[in-house]
């Protein structure tokens, strides 16, 4: 990615990409989101070998982002808020370590800040039953196969996208409805 910007990155997995790549996608501030995998044993793993579970990857979103317009604090809050951090290996129907919740941080200030965070959505009591989102080293970041970029935009009335994925997104929609980027003015 080129850009004049500085920008920064941050790498989250919170069950299967597509869901995650849907609502990063939206948010001002994010100039990319690519799906991958990470945090496994296999170089350059298929979507086939990760989907085994045997691996040791994650499905991961990497998020390209401008720091001036969104931060890696409010990265976290959306990512806290579109999953569920309580379940071990599972989001839904989707089950495996490869759907496991877990951020990736970068360097010690994002390791920091997601401690922060963890704390601050566990002193929330937001959810009923304690976080089990990982902080695992962040190893070497595999992009996914093309044909998973813009998945739920290229497919939204696919099964998956319709009765999962569709609903995550109104949802992020209604609670970060000030976050959402933008319509460019038509000059």
């Amino acid at each position: 990615m080129t850009s004049d910007r500085d920008t920064q990155t941050a790498i989250l997995a919170g069950g299967c990409f597509w869901c995650l790549e849907a609502v990063f996608v939206e948010l001002d501030g994010v100039l990319e989101v690519k799906s991958g995998y990470i945090g496994g044993r296999r170089p350059n793993p298929t979507y086939e070998q990760v989907c085994t579970g045997t691996t040791g990857h994650a499905e991961a979103v990497r998020v390209e982002y401008d720091p001036a317009i969104i931060t890696y604090d409010d990265l976290l809050d959306v990512f806290f808020s579109i999953h569920d951090p309580t379940t071990l290996n599972r989001q839904g129907h989707d089950v495996g370590s490869q759907y496991r919740s877990a951020i990736f941080p970068l360097d010690d200030d994002q390791e920091r800040r997601a401690r922060e965070a963890l704390q601050r959505v566990s002193d929330q009591r937001i959810y009923d039953a304690p976080l089990v989102t990982a902080l695992e080293q962040a190893t070497e970041f595999y992009p996914a196969e093309q044909y998973h970029d813009d998945y739920f935009a290229r497919n939204p009335n696919q099964p998956y996208c319709a009765a999962v994925i569709a609903p995550k997104v109104a949802k992020f929609r209604k609670q970060h409805l000030e976050r959402l980027r933008r319509p460019q003015p038509q000059l």
